[in-house]
C-alpha cells in the first residue's frame, strides 16, 4: 500500500469550499479514508492550515478527527538542515523542500499537492486531480 503525504494546500482545499480545488480535495479525502490509505502530514501543517483557514473552529474540529486517523510526523533536524542547504544552493522554496524531505524521511512514496511548482526530492508528486484520475484508470 502506498504511504501518502499531504501538503497543506490539499488540507486547505478540503476545508474551504471557496477554493478552486475543493471538490477534488473532498473526493481525495473520501478515497483516502474509505480505502484506508496510510496518510501523513507534517506537524507544522497544523499551524499553517490553522493560520490560513477562515473558520478556525471548523479547522480545529477537523484536526481533532483527522489526527486519530492519519500520522502527524516531524521534520527532524537532518531534514531541516538538508532543506536549508538545498535552499541556499538552489534558491528553492523552503516550505516545499521541507515537506518533501519530511515525506521522504517518513517513508512516503507519494506526495499530493495542488502546487504545480512543488519541489521534488525524489518521490512521486501528484495533484489531487491526477491522483483521482489515476485511480479511475
Amino acid at each position: 500500500m502506498n504511504k501518502i503525504f499531504l501538503d497543506a494546500k490539499i488540507i486547505l482545499d478540503f476545508l474551504d469550499a471557496d477554493r478552486r480545488f475543493h471538490n477534488y480535495a473532498t473526493e481525495l479525502f473520501n478515497i483516502l479514508i474509505n480505502y484506508n490509505y496510510s496518510v501523513c502530514f507534517s506537524e507544522d501543517i497544523l499551524t499553517t492550515v490553522f493560520y490560513i483557514s477562515k473558520n478556525k473552529q471548523n479547522t480545529l474540529r477537523f484536526f481533532n478527527k483527522i489526527i486519530k486517523l492519519w500520522n502527524v510526523v516531524p521534520f527532524g533536524q537532518d531534514a531541516i538542515q538538508n532543506g536549508i542547504n538545498l535552499c541556499l544552493k538552489d534558491k528553492v522554496d523552503l516550505e516545499d523542500v521541507l515537506q518533501c524531505l519530511c515525506a521522504k524521511h517518513n517513508g512516503c512514496n507519494m506526495l499530493i499537492t495542488n502546487d504545480k511548482k512543488f519541489y521534488n526530492c525524489g518521490i512521486e508528486i501528484m495533484t489531487s486531480k491526477e491522483f483521482i484520475e489515476k485511480l479511475k484508470q
